[in-house]
């Protein structure tokens, strides 16, 4: 077996999971780029193939256990053990609370928190097994609260304690783990969003920048370039943290 080290990002098919597979792969590392439909993933596998880097597809639902653990089999036979994680995936379906039904609180936490454990539980043997592993998990700037997002809210502080709680449980093993909290990242979910409001993206990004202190909004590859650090030899001593990689300071 290869001694090139094995990445598994979740919700890579587009967005900062794309980006963030993209990136891992120009880092070295062999990606299986992940998403429910392994179809959807073709042109990240592609884009990385094509630069010379290694890559498949793995198609699986990340909040059904059996689907992961069938996923994260096939990646251990096709490319070897995984030992970084990224735990990308996620959906919006916002809503004001009294709007919000169950369902829609349901599916949010599980692709993003249920789908996060899933995916970790299955990696974590790889990584206790190597004596080295990364898990790098995505909060969102939303963990401090935002309107309409009760939900994903939620979800994403969830994320914050889940991760500072693996770094303290996996450490001893030779496992880091850190959160990314990214703030306005212009992707098809965010331009879904602007859509729903009623707003041109264009507009709503040119608003979102006014309000950043870089006066600009994000790119997939602001999120990548602090998940490269994370997944790095040199980022050992760096465990239970969260960045804010949103153009300005946030509490």
């Amino acid at each position: 077996m290869s001694t090139q080290k094995v990445a598994i990002v979740t919700g890579a098919a587009r967005g900062i999971g794309a980006g963030v597979a993209k990136r891992l792969a120009a880092d070295g590392l062999a990606v299986a780029v992940l998403d429910l439909d392994a179809g959807a993933c073709a042109d990240t596998v592609s884009a990385i193939t094509g630069d010379g880097g290694k890559a498949i597809a793995v198609g699986a639902d990340v909040s059904k256990e059996e689907s992961v653990k069938a996923a994260v089999e096939k990646v251990v036979e096709e490319l070897g053990p995984p030992t970084v994680l990224v735990n990308n995936a996620g959906i919006l379906r916002d809503n004001l609370l009294f709007k919000m039904s169950v369902d829609d609180w349901d599916a949010v936490l599980g692709v993003h928190l249920r789908g996060a454990f899933n995916m970790s539980k299955a990696c974590q043997k790889h990584m206790v097994d190597a004596g080295w592993g990364r898990i790098v998990n995505l909060s969102s700037t939303s963990a401090l609260g935002n309107r309409g997002q009760a939900n994903y809210s939620a979800a994403k502080a969830g994320m914050q304690g889940f991760t500072k709680t693996l770094a303290i449980e996996l450490g001893q093993f030779g496992v880091t783990a850190n959160a990314i909290a990214p703030g306005f990242i212009a992707t098809e979910m965010t331009a879904a969003t602007a859509e729903r409001v009623g707003v041109p993206f264009e507009d709503f990004k040119k608003a979102a920048a006014a309000e950043i202190p870089v006066q600009r909004t994000g790119l997939p590859e602001d999120i990548a370039h602090t998940a490269s650090f994370f997944a790095s030899e040199g980022a050992g001593f760096v465990s239970g943290q969260v960045i804010y990689v949103a153009g300005g300071p946030k509490d």
